[in-house]
């Protein structure tokens, strides 16, 4: 596709993408966003939105607390160790996987 600059240099060659954006490489959005793409959604998703919900949540399920056999300290303090561990788990996984292909 062909468009002219701003400045009036004359026609200027993009490529323009199967969603309708421009790409750089040429390559469509389904080829680069796959299974991979998700799992990194979902940790964001739990994450940001999840592990901060439940630990608003956290006083009104104390029940569930004590039957699991942990007290509210100890849930404050292990609650954000799971998006830390989830999210540096696939940090490395997706280093050691960019290193492979």
């Amino acid at each position: 596709m062909q468009s002219s600059r701003p400045d009036g240099d004359g026609p200027e060659e993009r490529e323009v993408s199967p969603a309708g954006g421009e790409s750089a490489t040429g390559a469509s959005a389904d080829d680069e966003f796959d299974w991979r793409g998700w799992a990194l959604v979902a940790a964001v998703v739990v994450s940001f939105l999840v592990i901060p919900g439940a630990i608003v949540a956290l006083p009104a399920a104390r029940g569930l607390v004590a039957a699991l056999g942990l007290g509210l300290r100890d849930t404050y303090l292990v609650l954000p160790l799971v998006p830390a561990f989830l999210l540096g788990a696939l940090a490395v996984w997706s280093a050691v996987r960019s290193r492979q292909g």
